[in-house]
């Protein structure tokens, strides 16, 4: 592969990583996941704030309350005393109290409506989040699986650069092997017929290993010939010759092995 190829390839490689990245589910489920995470948080905001609202409203009736009954107690009081006039104040303000505490009341009963409106949203919210992020979870175990096997299918296949590299790789070692397996068998054919020189070897080496190629070749003809007469004189006495005892390697080398 020439190294325009290679460049071109690692490009490719690089560009759809970087696509794969882009359109990964697991990562759009997770930013979904997340705005829906926010808006739940948004709905438990709001419904601590409407809380919060309702509770000051409920005090503050309370307190309209409080005044309301000393108000009744004090124009009894201005009345046992004879002062009809600030009996009558008293009752004055205890009325405009009474209008008070109906816009009051009216108030905490839209509050309270709106916090069971809220809360009951708060939970579907909830449930829906919690539903979801199960189903994510279960998604992105199943892409991430599924993309494993695919890089392994792959792998098997032989499909992708990274394949056809490492396939290119293997046939450029099997031809170089090839190559220097060829060049042995050549270069020991020049070295036994003498038409490369062993510039290491003694002088008149080639001779000697002439000579000693025809003494190996004399020794095993005399060995063919002792074994052809040994099997016609006695087939016996051949069989027990070559099943001799344990000790029998030590006079390897040693005579002929023929009688």
């Amino acid at each position: 592969m020439s190294n325009t190829s290679r460049i071109r390839s690692i490009l490719r490689s690089k560009t759809s990583r970087g696509l794969d990245k882009v359109e990964d589910p697991r990562e759009l489920l997770d930013d979904s996941y997340d705005q829906l995470v926010k808006m739940l948080q948004q709905v438990r905001q709001g419904l601590a704030e409407v809380a919060t609202a309702k509770k000051r409203i409920e005090l503050q009736g309370q307190e309209m309350g409080v005044r309301y009954g000393r108000l009744a107690g004090q124009a009894q009081e201005a009345m046992d005393q004879g002062r009809e006039d600030l009996a009558r104040v008293a009752l004055e303000r205890r009325t405009f109290l009474e209008s008070q505490v109906a816009t009051l009341r009216e108030q905490f009963i839209a509050l309270q409506r709106q916090t069971v409106g809220l809360q009951d949203k708060e939970r579907r919210l909830a449930e829906r989040v919690d539903a979801f992020r199960i189903e994510k979870e279960t998604i992105k175990a199943s892409y991430t699986a599924s993309q494993a096997q695919v890089k392994v299918n792959e792998a098997l296949g032989g499909i992708g650069s990274q394949m056809n590299d490492v396939g290119d790789s293997l046939e450029r070692a099997r031809e170089r092997v090839a190559q220097m397996r060829a060049r042995a068998a050549a270069t020991d054919e020049l070295l036994s017929s003498g038409a490369l020189r062993d510039l290491t070897a003694a002088p008149d080496a080639d001779i000697e290993r002439q000579l000693a190629a025809l003494v190996v070749n004399a020794d095993v003809e005399r060995q063919l010939q002792s074994m052809k007469k040994a099997r016609v004189s006695d087939p016996a006495e051949s069989s027990r010759s070559q099943t001799e005892g344990a000790n029998a390697w030590l006079s390897i080398g040693q005579g002929p092995e023929a009688p």
